[in-house]
């Protein structure tokens, strides 16, 4: 894990200043102390990012359950829903042992992709207001109807009629360096690599908030557009912000279903953002679900011990990661001692930080989940790709993630039914002894995503300096979801020295190029 630190230790820093606003966002949004919100940070990044198998996921408070967190603390109140977070914890590692982590291998990739997308456009669009010196709406409220009777259009208008000339002039000013730094510093010299963008912005932001606060100019910034970390008076007032979980209401029903609905939805959001990091991973390596879920159990029993909101893996963090350049979870690890020195250390500094320069970096952040190629490349794809796609985007945008992810995977599994009502499926394995050990996998006539979970298990099974033949002489039909699979499997199978042969009505083929562009030949005459 150490050896990527020049890399991981520059994304943790990027990872850092994206999980603060949002730590102390989500802990606004759910009625809960702000501590409780870092206190999630900390044990997500050191504690879940060191028991999980995750290579490039991040953990921490979710947005996704700031309602549940809400309605808790109304009916029980705060230490009772830190009970309750405990009582999730243990449910989550009930759910490990039981192996429910498979679950995350049955939702398709286009499906996958659409909360991706869907995840960036709502970053976009609920950091336009902050952008703009326009704060009435806390980081970390994803939600399209707020509280306050607005929604996530009306703020960007209200914003638009609330502009701060001296915040929207500093996240254009951050807007500008992120941009330079990513696309021309960075091929320069070394030394833009290993100084991030972000932290440079950050600093810029910082200074120019010391320079104009006593100023009363309009282009000065007010201390309501920064960020407030809580800042202790003394140790023993540090100490004081931790707190702990009431057992008077342990026996009672209420107790047992609020954190039974914390594990479960906790669980949910966490396979979601497992398979769709995964994705990411420029390496494509594949994430152990059933550890994580242990992982993430483990956070949360802690998190609710000392007073903290419940933890799952989390998609902007975890993105941001990867897009920041991180390679192992040392990233998040630091990230999270990052947070825990800052609360200690520098509360102070970090409360100089405008919230607009913040905004600057999430923007871009969102901007590269929701790039338009990719609506293009999932039309070109097909209608049994794009459909599911853009639904799972309308629902997490206009409603919740799991709403949307729940749209999309009826519309996929209806997708599916048509095509291959048909015929059935199936995944057969013959092992042969010629010298190196030689697999052989032969499809059927239909593979869909439904098959994901065993052909990713045969294939992460098999041993270094082994052949693969894969005999696809009877399949006419493979989803977009498998040939994904088999051309992430390329790239560990050069890692590995396995070597693939393709047995179909063209013959022999011997490590294509593509997978893709090799099943797409096949449908051509040979």
């Amino acid at each position: 894990m150490f050896k990527n630190l020049n890399k991981d230790l520059p994304a943790s820093i990027v990872v850092f200043f994206v999980a603060i606003p949002l730590c102390l966002g989500i802990a606004l949004a759910s009625g809960a102390p702000l501590f409780s919100g870092l206190i999630a940070g900390i044990i997500g990044g050191i504690v879940v990012g060191a028991l999980s198998g995750a290579s490039l996921g991040v953990s921490g408070p979710a947005a996704g359950l700031a309602a549940i967190v809400l309605a808790a603390i109304t009916d029980m109140g705060y230490e009772n829903l830190l009970l309750a977070v405990v009582i999730g914890g243990f449910i989550q590692l009930g759910f490990g042992a039981l192996k429910a982590g498979i679950i995350g291998y049955y939702f398709p990739s286009s499906v996958i992709k659409g909360m991706l997308t869907g995840i960036g456009i709502i970053i976009v669009l609920k950091q336009i207001p902050h952008f703009f010196g326009y704060d009435d709406d806390p980081q970390g409220d994803w939600a399209f109807f707020q509280i306050d009777g607005e929604n996530t259009f009306s703020e960007i208008f209200n914003s638009l009629n609330n502009i701060s000339p001296g915040a929207t002039f500093i996240a254009i000013v951050a807007m500008a360096i992120l941009v330079l730094w990513e696309t021309v510093l960075t091929k320069k010299a070394k030394i833009f690599r290993l100084v991030q963008g972000p932290l440079v912005a950050v600093a810029v932001g910082i200074l120019y908030y010391l320079f104009t606060a006593d100023s009363s100019s309009a282009m000065s910034i007010s201390t309501d557009h920064l960020v407030n970390v809580p800042v202790p008076d003394s140790f023993d007032s540090f100490i004081g912000q931790f707190t702990f979980p009431s057992f008077e209401m342990i026996g009672t029903v209420q107790m047992w279903v609020t954190g039974f609905t914390i594990a479960l939805v906790a669980s949910l959001e966490t396979l979601l953002s497992v398979e769709a990091i995964d994705k990411l991973d420029p390496h494509k390596r594949t994430t152990p679900t059933n550890r994580e879920l242990f992982a993430q159990g483990g956070g949360n029993i802690l998190s609710g011990l000392i007073g903290g909101l419940p933890i799952t893996q989390v998609i902007v963090r975890s993105s941001a990661n990867v897009q920041s350049g991180g390679q192992t979870k040392m990233s998040a690890i630091i990230h999270g001692f990052l947070l825990l020195i800052s609360v200690i250390v520098i509360p102070n500094i970090l409360n100089f930080i405008p919230l607009s320069v913040l905004a600057a970096i999430l923007f871009l952040v969102g901007y590269k989940l929701a790039k338009p190629a990719l609506f293009k490349q999932m039309f070109l794809a097909g209608w049994k790709q794009f459909i599911p796609f853009i639904v799972t985007i309308l629902g997490i945008v206009f409603a919740d993630l799991l709403i949307g992810i729940g749209l999309g995977l009826t519309v996929g599994i209806v997708v599916i039914l048509i095509k291959s009502y048909q015929n059935s499926y199936f995944l057969h394995i013959e092992n042969q002894d010629n010298g190196n050990k030689t697999v052989k996998m032969t499809l059927a006539e239909e593979v869909t995503f439904i098959n994901k979970g065993a052909i990713i298990k045969e294939l992460n099974n098999l041993e270094t300096d082994s052949i693969l033949i894969l005999d696809v002489t009877k399949s006419r039909y493979l989803d977009s979801d498998i040939i994904e699979i088999l051309d992430d499997f390329k790239v560990k199978a050069a890692e590995r020295n396995i070597s693939i042969k393709v047995i179909s009505e063209r013959g022999v083929v011997e490590n294509p190029d593509s997978y893709k562009e090799f099943f797409a030949l096949e449908k051509k005459p040979a």
